[in-house]
């Protein structure tokens, strides 16, 4: 039989986890965000719980022309647009919308020859940093491009850079008002912390600055933006991604013992502990520490000592009748329903969802459920 290390991904939770961007932002379209291969789920298996979304948005043209491949006709959106002038090619024929963020990608389009028009989003940094016209260079951007004849429409974009903490997003839909005012175009801001935390508020009411487009990513594959603040469930989002396996070992421990390489765990009493076939070669994160949360027969128990290549040790104290062959779920649903967030070990790594979510192995077998 094969390794029976396992990731299971729920359409039914994906499709839910949509539903509830359209609750959050009820006036506005969806992207859905599948870039990094669909946070790791794959852009085949997680395809039919998201072709409800009116779009899709991602990185690269690979991903784009799979989705195309799985006869999605709607719009993709380039959220990091051409790489290179050569690029705006396979934008034509995959009739890709993409973004605009430099002088050199409108410099690209000027040149381009096409009897296709382009869809883009210029976008606006309004303080992230990373990618955007600054708001004293975007208007000139925006006329720049509204007098080529390569491009159809210009719609407008930008990130927030606090949408899941205090600083919240004020400042920059500020600025995105300033920079976009009486500019015709689609409007898209909102990442998954804004749809969560203020969709309802500064967003919802904003008519045409926030109602266009929404873009969904994290909270899609049912992982709280703003965790430890506030928790999935907190949000109404459910796992899209189980990764399960099995116990394979069990050894009885006395006072003293020590567990794995380096000693890093030692046993303070007599306990039994279990080895599962799971490892940081299949993307568990290495740094994980004694004590990160796991369900054995779908009971919360603990890690310990360090994560090896193929195995981790996990404490059996609180599932006394485990052993071979027991389930083991590192994070998402147990076989009785039980719950183990895909945050609560990111955070307990020291890191986030996304991290563990796209770090899961090509050797790790996938199946879709719901």
């Amino acid at each position: 039989m094969p390794r029976p290390i396992l990731a299971t991904v729920h359409t039914g939770a994906l499709r839910h986890n949509l539903d509830v961007a359209r609750e959050r932002a009820p006036d506005a379209r969806v992207w859905a965000v599948v870039k990094a291969n669909a946070y790791g789920h794959g852009i085949e298996r997680a395809f039919e719980g998201l072709r409800g979304a009116d779009g899709f948005a991602l990185l690269d043209f690979d991903e784009a022309e799979r989705l195309r491949a799985l006869d999605w006709r709607g719009p993709i959106l380039l959220l990091e647009g051409a790489f290179e002038a050569r690029d705006l090619e396979l934008c034509s024929r995959l009739n890709l919308w993409h973004t605009v963020h430099c002088t050199e990608q409108i410099d690209w389009l000027a040149a381009h020859k096409t009897q296709q028009p382009h869809k883009v989003f210029l976008k606006l940094n309004s303080g992230m940093n990373r990618l955007g016209f600054t708001p004293t260079a975007y208007r000139a951007a925006w006329a720049r491009l509204n007098a080529l004849p390569q491009v159809e429409e210009i719609g407008h974009i930008t990130h927030f850079s606090d949408a899941d903490g205090p600083r919240g997003i004020a400042h920059q839909v500020a600025l995105f008002e300033q920079a976009t005012d009486d500019l015709p175009g689609e409007r898209t801001l909102a990442n998954s912390a804004a749809i969560l935390r203020h969709a309802r508020g500064a967003l919802r009411g904003a008519g045409s600055l926030a109602a266009d487009w929404v873009r969904e990513g994290i909270a899609l594959y049912g992982s709280a933006p703003d965790f430890p603040e506030h928790s999935a469930a907190h949000w109404g989002l459910l796992p899209t991604m189980t990764l399960s396996t099995r116990v394979i070992g069990v050894q009885q421990l006395q006072a003293g013992d020590t567990v794995g390489y380096g000693s890093t765990f030692t046993a303070s009493e007599p306990m039994r502990i279990g080895v599962i076939a799971c490892g940081y070669a299949d993307g568990y994160p290495r740094h994980a520490p004694s004590g990160t949360p796991v369900l054995v027969d779908g009971v919360r128990t603990r890690t310990l000592g360090r994560v090896s290549m193929d195995m981790i040790t996990v404490d059996l104290t609180p599932v006394p009748n485990a052993g071979i062959g027991s389930e083991a779920v590192l994070w998402g649903r147990a076989g009785n329903g039980a719950l183990l967030p895909v945050d609560e070990v990111a955070h307990a790594a020291g890191t986030i969802a996304y991290e563990p979510l796209c770090a899961v192995a090509p050797r790790v077998r996938f199946e879709v459920g719901e």
